[in-house]
């Protein structure tokens, strides 16, 4: 993993018209509470997954194989890879049927290695790390508390990644183990990797994700013993941010019509805040909920709507998860708030003109504009290539598309959108219909000082629920 370029990767992903991977620095302690998060949603989801591990010569899996006992009662099969001598032999996990162990030569890269990966019909997850030499961690060397050690990878749900590592990762087993390498090739064969795109079962694994990295944050909090205390505090907020983008990535893989919609929509949307002079922090804002706000699926019932007010005010089921972490509540506002109209007559409070929130009445003007442009796009590209997996933006009549999404929005300008908005967003149709391509924006972000300061995050009105709302 360590000659892997990842700017390289990224150019191939956006080539590929999938998101770049997000590679990072991981303290060990996030690693823990990651993975084990991720191996405890096999036993809540109860997918009988295909499971393959790699543990650093395995000098650290005695610690974890009771664990993976409990593990091996759901999972249809467990790899697990490490060093000759590392005890596995000797531990009971070892000798369950389904649990297969390869022994690695010590001087094997893998054995170096922290890999996680499961594949199933309905939840797919990975982590790929590697340890930083001693030359990388610098002239201290490497850190005395154990949690403090530092990793570098990624990790992520994408269905399609997670198959094809596993597939080459079957291929390095073969040179140990060819008929270990065979059955994982079979069963591999035998999961259906488009339905693991399904995100019914991921919005329960992030919510499990943020919580066991909480607990870890709560755990840097009580002991003294940490010295980067808060670095490590810093790495765990990160990564719980970053559950919630993997989440909106997998929404986006899982629509073949739309595939691109988070980051075309970040991309206008930003566009159209620098055309408001809006300030840094609120632009960091718009940013973040245009990445996230396919995960809130517009989803209105008596049950959800209920009869509260204030802070209490209804929002999407998805952006109702976003307020586990305070400092993504004015985030989840944002995208409650996507689908008030200007006339009044929208949801969930019924709020209207100038009164909706402006980074709402943007996402929720570009999030239609986007979408309408993204379905021609697709049955444009179903009528000449059946079978296209890829939509890019910049694709033949891709003008044509632009301009009548923009006619179905103008259609609504009376209703809906703010007029404001619409005639910058007419400015920005403009642009693309004479040639000009719709950037992207990968999904990854940094920690901007308005984006997750607690003063400005928590700085968002209340809105009640419209009397005109609850009758209707």
């Amino acid at each position: 993993m360590r000659g892997h370029d990842s700017a390289d990767s990224s150019r191939d992903s956006e080539a590929s018209g999938r998101t770049p991977l997000n590679f990072g620095v991981y303290y060990k302690n996030t690693l823990v509470a990651l993975c084990h998060a991720l191996e405890d949603a096999v036993l809540a989801t109860k997918t009988s997954p295909l499971m393959v591990t790699a543990f650093q010569q395995g000098k650290w899996y005695l610690e974890e194989a009771d664990r993976y006992s409990d593990i091996a009662d759901t999972a249809d099969q467990i790899v697990i890879m490490a060093a000759a001598g590392a005890g596995f032999a000797e531990h009971p996990t070892g000798s369950r049927e389904n649990v297969t162990l390869v022994e690695l030569d010590k001087d094997d890269p893998v054995a170096q290695e922290w890999h996680l990966m499961i594949m199933g019909s309905t939840y797919s997850a990975m982590v790929l790390c590697q340890e930083l030499t001693d030359e990388e961690y610098g002239p201290k060397g490497p850190p005395e508390n154990d949690l403090e050690r530092k990793f570098y990878g990624f990790w992520t749900f994408d269905p399609v990644l997670v198959g094809e590592t596993i597939a080459i990762t079957a291929d390095h087993v073969g040179r140990y183990a060819p008929d270990v390498q065979a059955q994982l090739e079979a069963k591999l064969a035998k999961i259906d990797a488009e339905a693991a795109t399904k995100t019914n079962e991921i919005g329960n694994v992030v919510m499990r994700v943020v919580d066991y990295l909480q607990g870890g944050d709560r755990q840097v909090e009580q002991t003294e013993t940490f010295k980067f205390a808060g670095a490590l505090s810093q790495n765990l907020v990160s990564n719980e941010l970053q559950a919630y983008l993997r989440m909106a990535q997998l929404a986006d893989l899982a629509d073949p019509t739309n595939p691109l919609a988070a980051a075309e929509v970040a991309s206008l949307s930003e566009i159209m805040g620098q055309f408001l002079d809006l300030p840094v922090w609120q632009m960091q804002r718009l940013r973040l909920a245009s990445l996230l706000h396919r995960i809130a699926p517009a989803q209105f019932d008596d049950h959800t709507m209920g009869n509260q007010e204030g802070d209490s005010c209804p929002l999407h089921p998805g952006a109702q998860t976003l307020r586990v972490l305070p400092r993504l509540r004015a985030i989840a506002q944002i995208i409650s708030h996507q689908h008030e109209w200007w006339d009044g007559s929208g949801q969930p409070a019924g709020l209207e003109g100038d009164k909706i929130p402006v980074e709402s009445r943007i996402l929720g003007l570009v999030a239609a504009f986007q979408q309408a442009a993204a379905h021609r796009r697709y049955e444009a590209s179903q009528q000449t290539h059946p079978k296209a997996v890829s939509l890019s933006p910049t694709a033949e009549n891709e003008w044509q598309h632009v301009t009548d999404a923009f006619a179905d929005c103008q259609a609504e300008a009376d209703d809906h959108w703010d007029p404001k908005l619409l005639e910058i967003l007419g400015f920005l149709v403009t642009g693309l219909q004479q040639g000009l391509s719709l950037p992207t924006i990968p999904l990854k972000l940094s920690m901007g000082t308005g984006l997750l300061n607690p003063e400005v995050a928590d700085s968002w009105p209340s809105f009640s629920v419209s009397e005109k709302t609850k009758s209707t």
